[in-house]
């Protein structure tokens, strides 16, 4: 049975994410914010930062406590890469349950991880624990979790775009293709020069084309849905836009699939994704501050190419709804719980 209240703790509660978690979670009927942590802030209320919040969050932001993180039932670890793994054993063995925003606990190989992230890791043995939190994926395992690795921005995209493709082996696993553009709120909330408004406006550049840090966590999770090698050529953009990520795919596909009905009944009972009508192309307006992917798919020319036009939000399907989402799977709650606003138009 699911608990009527939850208290939560939020670790690096003043980047994106981390406002984006507590304009959910201030909505949320069943979570009771507890603790805001925040090393360079501590002190300032929430709401002087993020006006957004006024009157809805009447914390103040806190220096780090593992004694206050401990009384809570769930923390959200809303940080840079590699903070979660020096703080999460404390917590993890006082029986707090964990759900990290960041990648440091996503890439089951470690080697992988210490080589893409350029740092060692510091509870490798925690890795094996966690589990993976692409509901869609995991729903199960992510029930009796007690920590879960939310996953990145592009990898939601591009994962539950070829989900279909990979569980029913209709496709050519050693040629794929993710074609992918994100807004700039994906860079974090930090000051450098390449987001900058003069830089980024009126501007559009693809980066990381020799490698990116969310490859091999796609490639992980497609091999794990097709159960065999993929090859991947992935390739992110950065687009003069806040929010939203468009990946565009592309996969060879046996000649007889009808993809439609494909994706349709794969995603039939997934209250976060959308199988458009034949022949869409959803934009990333249709998503912003919304936790839903909007999925087309197409075949041009009727040929045995597969082109999906997959969109999120990258804030919260790509990042905070995706962990309230997990949070609702994690404490018994009705998944839509606190995630069912309307996207923003214009």
């Amino acid at each position: 049975m699911a608990r009527q209240t939850i208290k939560i703790g939020i670790v690096g509660g003043t980047g994106y994410t981390g406002v984006e978690l507590l304009r959910l979670l201030a909505q949320h009927p069943h979570s009771e914010l507890k603790v805001i942590t925040s090393r360079k802030d501590a002190g300032m209320p929430v709401a002087d930062m993020f006006p957004n919040l006024r009157g809805r969050v009447k914390l103040k932001f806190s220096e780090p406590s593992t004694q206050a993180l401990s009384a809570c039932d769930v923390v959200f670890f809303a940080t840079p890469n590699g903070v979660a793994m020096n703080e999460a054993r404390a917590l993890y063995d006082a029986g707090v349950r964990l759900v990290d925003v960041a990648a440091d606990f996503r890439i089951k190989d470690i080697a992988v991880w210490e080589q893409w992230y350029g740092m060692k890791h510091a509870c490798p043995d925690l890795v094996a624990q966690a589990v993976y939190g692409l509901p869609e994926i995991n729903r199960e395992r992510i029930r009796e979790a007690r920590i879960v690795a939310n996953p990145g921005c592009y990898p939601t995209a591009v994962q539950l775009g070829f989900l279909p493709l990979m569980q029913t082996g209709t496709v050519d696993f050693d040629h794929l293709i993710a074609d992918a553009k994100s807004g700039v709120s994906g860079a974090g909330r930090k000051a450098e020069v390449h987001t900058l408004l003069a830089e980024a406006s009126d501007n559009f550049k693809a980066y990381g084309v020799g490698g990116h840090r969310h490859l091999p966590e796609i490639t992980q999770g497609l091999e794990t849905m097709a159960g065999r090698k993929v090859r991947l050529v992935f390739t992110p953009h950065l687009t003069p836009m806040i929010r939203g990520i468009h990946a565009t795919l592309y996969a060879g596909v046996d000649s007889g699939v009808d993809l439609q009905s494909l994706y349709e009944q794969r995603y039939a009972n997934e209250p976060f994704v959308d199988v458009l009508p034949a022949g869409s192309h959803p934009e990333t307006r249709s998503v912003r501050g919304a936790n839903v992917c909007r999925i087309a798919v197409h075949r041009p020319q009727g040929g045995d190419i597969a082109v999906v036009l997959s969109v999120i939000d990258n804030l919260v399907k790509g990042a905070s709804g995706q962990a309230v989402q997990n949070m609702n799977i994690m404490f018994g709650f009705p998944e839509t719980t606190g995630l069912e606003q309307v996207a923003l138009l214009p």
